[in-house]
């Protein structure tokens, strides 16, 4: 087996991780894109809603957790910087503090497994990125993902919805050999954060804003306008994560190079032009493929429309961010997503009751249009060097 994987590697210049990143990214996003699809198939919109909005509540605390996050981890390890077991220290601790405040609040021990799988996921791949270790990084999320889709639906089964996020959990299990051996190959040593403090804070808040973006929406819908609503768009969020996967592709394999000093103007280009192909299927497609398989949730048909829009804006996002984080001009990241994240929660709640689901769509866009805005202003005037 290992020897096929080589032969296919040399034979279609897997060397250079674009494609062993992409190959890893779709058959794992499709594995997965699969089980969200097939989960809304069988539960209604407000049990599909319920179970995004504990999976929500994983993902805020996995924010507040991430200390040694994951563009710094990636960030140093392609600069070959030995840092990356003292990151994992600054992270695990509150990751553990968060644990056990959900557990307390919530009494669900299964939202606080997955916070750890969401930890020790988030820091192994960002260091096998940042080494530029494709090949595992593929074979890995492929594992995982297939883990997700098997224990997932298996426990759906056995136990109910209820036992999805256990599901979930556990197929994040073989990361976790990653994450201890790392504490062997790497010795922790703190003194490698007096110089660099400035990025790393940096970037945990500017983790904490993207991520709020990405998840405070639906701590937002929940209580105000119900768990029904919340599976509509949480179906639709799950559309435009599928027709983001080559964005995602593209910044994983560039931050690494750009962090390196190579040219990434070209890959930037193509990922652009997709962008663009992919938001025009979205808006054509949405009509025929939704009321087809999910006839239950007809009104993610015109969120989906709208939310395409948000592929493009999306992409630039990821590649400005890229040519930032690179430099260690985090701030200029910060900033975006704090506005960002702003007009989400102002917009949410403003127009969320008045407007529905096309209200919450419409204001998705607005964010990540201002956020590629922002982004681009500051790359022309330098940025904000964290070093300074």
């Amino acid at each position: 087996m290992k020897d096929i994987w080589q032969n296919i590697s040399k034979k279609f210049g897997m060397q250079n991780g674009l494609i062993p990143i992409g190959i890893g990214d779709l058959l794992g996003s499709g594995l997965s894109a699969f089980f969200w699809f097939y989960i809304a198939a069988v539960l209604t919109p407000e049990s599909y809603g319920e179970i995004h909005y504990l999976i929500s509540i994983a993902g805020i605390a996995q924010l507040f957790s991430l200390v040694g996050n994951s563009s710094a981890l990636t960030v140093y390890s392609a600069k070959n910087l030995n840092i990356q077991s003292t990151l994992y220290i600054l992270s695990i601790v509150p990751t553990i503090i968060s644990s056990i405040v959900i557990y307390i609040l919530l009494s669900r021990l299964d939202v606080s497994a997955l916070l750890f799988g969401y930890v020790i996921f988030e820091s192994v791949n960002s260091v096998l990125l940042g080494r530029r270790l494709f090949n595992k990084y593929s074979k890995l999320i492929i594992l995982q993902k297939g883990l997700t889709l098997s224990l997932g639906i298996g426990f759906y089964f056995m136990f109910g919805p209820e036992g999805i996020i256990y599901g979930l959990a556990s197929s994040f299990i073989p990361y976790s050999y990653f994450f201890i051996k790392e504490f062997k190959t790497t010795k922790t040593n703190f003194s490698l954060l007096k110089t660099r403090t400035g990025f790393i804070a940096n970037n945990y808040f500017n983790t904490l804003a993207g991520g709020f973006g990405g998840q405070i929406d639906k701590l937002i819908i929940a209580p105000i306008l119900g768990f029904v609503l919340l599976g509509n768009y949480s179906l639709a969020l799950q559309f435009i994560a599928v027709m983001m996967i080559f964005s995602s592709i593209i910044f994983k394999f560039i931050l690494p190079l750009d962090s390196a000093g190579k040219d990434t103007l070209k890959v930037k280009k193509y990922a652009v032009a997709l962008s663009i192909i992919i938001t025009i299927l979205g808006i054509t497609l949405a009509p025929i493929i939704i009321p087809t398989l999910f006839p239950e949730y007809i009104e993610t048909v015109v969120a989906v429309q709208i939310l395409s829009l948000s592929v493009f804006f999306g992409n630039l996002v990821l590649i400005f961010t890229s040519k930032l984080l690179s430099e260690e001009k985090s701030k200029s990241v910060l900033i975006s997503n704090i506005i960002s994240v702003g007009i989400i929660i102002v917009g949410f709640i403003l127009l969320g009751p008045i407007l529905g689901i096309v209200g919450l769509a419409i204001i998705h866009v607005i964010a990540i249009a201002v956020e590629s805005i922002i982004l681009m202003l500051s790359i022309k005037k330098g940025g904000y060097d964290d070093r300074k």
